[in-house]
């Protein structure tokens, strides 16, 4: 996210300042970013985060011309290869009323009925399934850390420099911001700011009197292989919210536990026992060839979930004048990257949205107590 608006800064002909990423992390090793299952989808229940992504994916798709540089055209490997969302008899309400909202935002979503679903995926297990949407075009994955690097790699040659360091807090003086405090003791001096640090942002935003919902939450990542085909295979979700895809030769899989076993956590440690016991079964049970699967390596990273609604918090913070956010996106940073960067670029710069309106995701309605809730997190 950092470099997606540092980027953006950098792009537009208006800008004449000069800015500094201080990233924790030039390794990239423990980001969110590098830890991400990598996916980019329309099948959202909130309004903005469809348009937030039908941005997104025209983004990607031009990225190789937007941010070449000296005729280096960045590749992110993206594959639309779409999110399959399956519904169970209880569930199938909830989703054609997301479908509706989809496709009214212009998203390319098919509404498949069990016959459809078996003729089309013929791999799958249906018997217990009363309907599924399928992104026919505009969903997919990729590859996230190529996205953050093409961000990079455009902002410096931009203009924009990078600065190895651990942001402790922001310094402010007569209501506004005046810099950011490092670890090492320094003061990174600047008349803006944008807090865009993941699971840190919200300690960050504190120092100066900002308190934000916003929650480290592990979430794990398994690898496996399967001797059987599985062709034409979509982002699949299980009713249960198992997801799993392709990736390479082999497939990527995970789940969000519910939100009364999802503590805070800080540690990158995997439970295997989640695969075995939990991941595992849903996964052999709607997709039969996986009985004979292979694990693979494993890892985890963190979400940070904004506990008030799911959403994103993004734009200025009334009281504190050159302080902004971006932050609580709930596993949807990394898709929602090129709008936010942007959007956040252009409010910095001409005082106002442009490309898109993103003021709903603004801390305003954190204030009034107005959650703008988002029902479809994976």
């Amino acid at each position: 996210m950092g470099s997606a608006v540092a980027c953006h800064l950098a792009l537009d002909p208006a800008f004449s300042g000069r800015v500094v990423v201080i990233e924790r992390d030039p390794s990239y090793q423990f980001c969110a970013t590098a830890r991400s299952a990598a996916s980019i989808r329309q099948q959202f229940s909130t309004p903005l985060n469809i348009d937030i992504s039908l941005y997104g994916i025209q983004a990607m798709r031009s990225l190789g011309d937007d941010l070449a540089v000296d005729g280096d055209r960045p590749d992110i490997a993206l594959t639309e290869g779409g999110y399959l969302f399956l519904a169970t008899p209880e569930k199938l309400d909830i989703l054609d009323s997301n479908h509706r909202i989809q496709t009214q935002r212009g998203a390319d979503i098919l509404r498949l009925s069990p016959d459809d679903l078996s003729a089309r995926f013929p791999w799958l297990a249906v018997d217990d399934i009363a309907g599924g949407c399928w992104g026919r075009s505009g969903e997919g994955w990729y590859d996230g850390y190529g996205l953050m690097r093409a961000f990079r790699r455009r902002a410096v040659a931009g203009g924009v420099t990078y600065r190895t360091g651990v942001a402790t807090g922001v310094t402010t003086a007569g209501g506004r911001v005046t810099g950011v405090r490092l670890a090492d003791g320094g003061v990174c001096p600047a008349a803006v700011v944008v807090d865009c640090a993941g699971t840190a942002a919200a300690g960050i935003a504190m120092t100066c009197g900002v308190a934000v919902p916003v929650h480290s939450r592990k979430r794990m990542v398994f690898t496996f292989t399967c001797p059987d085909p599985v062709p034409d295979m979509p982002l699949v979700v299980d009713p249960g919210g198992v997801y799993c895809r392709p990736e390479g030769q082999g497939f990527i899989c995970g789940m969000s536990p519910p939100a009364d076993r999802d503590p805070d956590c800080y540690d990158y440690d995997v439970d295997h026992t989640l695969f075995e016991e939990t991941i595992w079964p849903v996964l052999a049970r709607r997709i039969p060839a996986f009985e004979r699967l292979r694990t693979g390596p494993a890892w985890a990273g963190h979400y940070d979930m904004n506990v008030f609604d799911s959403n994103a918090i993004v734009g200025g913070v009334p009281g504190v004048e050159g302080f902004y956010m971006a932050t609580g996106f709930s596993g949807h940073g990394l898709q929602q990257a090129p709008a936010v960067g942007r959007g956040l670029a252009e409010l910095i710069v001409h005082g106002g949205y442009r490309s898109l309106d993103l003021s709903p995701l603004g801390i305003g309605r954190l204030i009034r107590g107005e959650p703008l809730r988002e029902i479809n997190v994976v």
